[in-house]
Parts: structure tokens; sequence; C-alpha cells
């Protein structure tokens, strides 16, 4: 057994600062995985509906898919990465790409006949309307066995006290 002078550099690093770079920048694009795209989303309620805004920057209306079932709004997508020139060399690559699905659970007095959607600049605006039929206040009559055998539907009155008996 041959005994070597340990120098406190381990033989896979690299020499040069530059080789060190190179090394790095490669790695990194290299093993980034395309399969991580979350796009960022904005949702709030209005009055007459939610509003949903997606972050989709390069993304394409066709590669889009919304979905409306038993409660749930489902936003699936894709974002492609393209390479427009086969001789670039990335040394960064930080945008990330791939399919996303965004699932957004919604309260039973939406309207899903009535769901729009628009995408423009990037950015994917859907509008789920609320069903003013659902939404609207409703006075209930109360009923008794007595106005009901006399054919009359007047609404009973009610009346509450308080511990002291006082109105």
């Amino acid at each position: 057994m041959a005994l070597t002078k340990y120098n406190g550099i381990n033989e896979t690093m690299p020499q040069t600062f530059t080789s060190m770079l190179d090394r790095f920048f490669n790695e990194s694009v290299n093993t980034r995985n395309f399969s991580g795209f979350t796009p960022h989303v904005d949702a709030s309620e209005t009055e007459k509906g939610f509003e949903i805004e997606l972050a989709l920057p390069g993304v394409k209306k066709e590669d889009i898919d919304i979905d409306f079932q038993e409660g749930k709004l489902t936003i699936t997508g894709e974002r492609k990465f393209e390479k427009k020139e086969d001789n670039k060399h990335y040394h960064m690559l930080e945008t990330q790409y791939g399919s996303f699905t965004r699932t957004f659970y919604l309260p039973d007095n939406v309207n899903p006949d009535k769901i729009k959607a628009d995408l423009n600049d990037g950015v994917l605006h859907v509008t789920v309307p609320k069903d003013e039929q659902k939404i609207m206040k409703r006075r209930i009559n109360i009923s008794s066995a007595e106005t009901e055998k006399k054919g009359q539907s007047a609404p009973k009155k009610v009346s509450a006290t308080s511990d002291d008996g006082k109105h």
C-alpha cells in the first residue's frame, strides 16, 4: 500500500474558479426537474361572486382546461419548455415548467352555468358568479294546525319574553 500526501483538496474539486462555475451551472441546469410548476393564485369574494386569478406567463389558452364538478373548480394545464435555439447553452434556468393542477372548493351558492374565464397578458381570470336565487333572503311564514284547518296561511305571531317576564 502506497502512502500519498493529503493536501486538503478533494480530487473531484475543480482546480480553477472558472471550472467550478461551469460545473455549478451545468449541474444545476441539468438536474432541474421540469415537473414543479405551481402558478401563483389570487382568490377573492365579492358581493356577486368569486374571482380567481392565476399567473400563467407563457401558457397558451389551448394548454389550459377548466372543469367544475360537485362544487370543485379545477384548473389544469402545462407550461412547456420550448428550446428556440439548439446551440444555446443555459447557465441558469430559474423559470418553472411542467404540468399543474389547482383545485378550488366553492360553496353551493354558485352558478356553474355562468362561469367565465379569460387569459390576458399571462393572467387567467376566472369569474364564478353567485346564484341570485340561492343567496336571496326569503321570509318563511309559520303556520299552525288551526290556520291550516281554516284554509288560511296567515303568519303566526311569536312573542319573546325575557327571564324577568318582560317583553
